[in-house]
């Protein structure tokens, strides 16, 4: 029996509507949606206070004397609305705690990422904020970067020294599933947070195999045991041994869901639960075919940002099966740190090129190409086509034309209209 299914998708800032008719099955794969946190400021207090995870509150861990930092995400995380709770916390450290204003540093852990300018710094802690703490750009390539120890690859941890000295460490971070580390968030607020250039790249190097020319098979979404990349980066964040650990969840609308508060690690894993049972989904077979959107803008504002979508689209799908890809783009592949990783896969020498320079921006280059081998990849999408030649994807800049050369017929289909946060398993 053949169905008939129009169905639509977010493209850009507006719609798109594409007709399945003929297909076998079709079923949509969608996280579990959560509700808002109705009192925000309620229930952050809780959170730090009565339903702490493996602490005792946060009140209790300080004193008036202390001084303080905060680590932040920055800018390209800005979907996980720290912005509403770094002001309660610095808050309660200063008028619950008596915290002084003057001993409350906010740190921005940038990774190896450009730094935020004082208008992005007010996005992120609020302009009241700004004007009451100190907010600092962590800089991976400083020279006052101080070492806390190694981890047992061997990985010497050189960190930003607002997190040494006695400083009383407190972090927070949003989780959700991560190509590279199982789950974000957490340790690696640490490393690559606020942690040197190079203690940066012999991490993320743990990405590749060490024999082949592939991907780590011990590294991916969800995973954790004996992911070398998570593993360096948990012993890291042991060195730096933070005081408290603040781990937001954030539903499919971009509203604080739910907060996870308490010991840094095991209020982290809770919040990795948390990401499992929202936005990881159990499916018994693969499909012959998977059409997946990023969700619209700004998750397809261009390809860096919405590669993660069929990267997690690839799992759900057979090996000789199709993947249709909706991507805007409208700024085209991103960065230029991304999208010329394009050069070395055009003469066959991405592996080699990634492994002599290795950068995050280059993995993730390298992840989407492998994402698409032993699939047929259509795409939509307003980059120009030779600006992709080369990769293993046919692109399309009109529905009409796309439809044209797909065929749903006597095909099982998984429809994944926000598939940067729906990852199958």
């Amino acid at each position: 029996m053949t169905i008939m299914n129009k169905i639509d998708f977010r493209y850009g800032e507006g719609h798109i509507s594409l007709d399945m008719s003929g297909a076998k099955s079709i079923k949509t794969l969608i996280g579990t949606q959560k509700p808002a946190l109705s009192d925000l400021p309620l229930a952050f207090r809780q959170a730090v206070e009565d339903d702490c995870i493996g602490a005792t509150p946060l009140r209790r861990l300080l004193s008036p004397n202390d001084q303080v930092t905060i680590i932040i995400s920055d800018i390209t995380r800005f979907w996980m609305r720290q912005d509403q709770i770094c002001p309660l916390l610095v808050d309660y450290l200063h008028e619950t705690i008596g915290i002084p204003w003057e001993n409350i540093t906010i740190l921005i852990a940038l990774g190896s990422h450009r730094f935020q300018t004082e208008k992005e710094m007010e996005t992120l802690v609020t302009s009241r904020i700004l004007q009451k703490v100190k907010v600092v750009n962590h800089d991976c390539q400083a020279a006052d970067l101080v070492c806390v120890g190694k981890t047992s690859r061997g990985n010497d941890i050189l960190v930003n020294p607002l997190v040494t000295g006695g400083r009383k460490v407190i972090v927070i971070s949003a989780t959700s599933h991560h190509l590279m580390s199982g789950y974000s968030g957490g340790r690696k607020s640490i490393l690559p947070g606020i942690c040197g250039l190079e203690t940066i790249r012999r991490n993320h190097i743990n990405s590749l195999d060490t024999n082949l020319p592939k991907s780590n098979p011990l590294i991916g979404m969800g995973a954790l045991e004996r992911n070398p990349v998570h593993e360096d980066m948990d012993e890291a964040a042991a060195l730096v041994n933070p005081l408290f650990g603040i781990n937001i969840a954030v539903n499919g609308e971009g509203h604080i869901s739910r907060l996870m508060a308490g010991d840094f690690k095991t209020a982290w894993e809770a919040s990795c639960i948390e990401c499992q049972e929202s936005m990881g989904l159990e499916i018994s077979e693969k499909a012959d075919m998977v059409v997946v959107s990023c969700g619209g803008f700004p998750k397809d504002i261009n390809l860096y940002q919405g590669c993660k979508a069929l990267i997690n689209a690839s799992r759900a799908v057979k090996d000789g099966g199709e993947i249709v890809f909706l991507a805007e783009c409208r700024e085209g592949g991103g960065t230029a740190a991304f999208f010329d990783w394009i050069a070395p896969l055009r003469k066959g020498q991405l592996d080699s090129a990634l492994r002599a320079d290795f950068t995050i921006d280059g993995y993730i280059f390298y992840a989407f190409c492998e994402a698409m081998e032993k699939r047929r990849v259509y795409m939509l999408t307003k980059i120009p086509q030779h600006d992709l030649q080369g990769m293993p994807i046919h692109v399309y800049h009109d529905v009409e034309t796309l439809l044209r050369h797909i065929d749903f017929t006597s095909k099982t289909v998984y429809v994944v209209p926000y598939g940067g946060n729906t990852v199958p398993f």
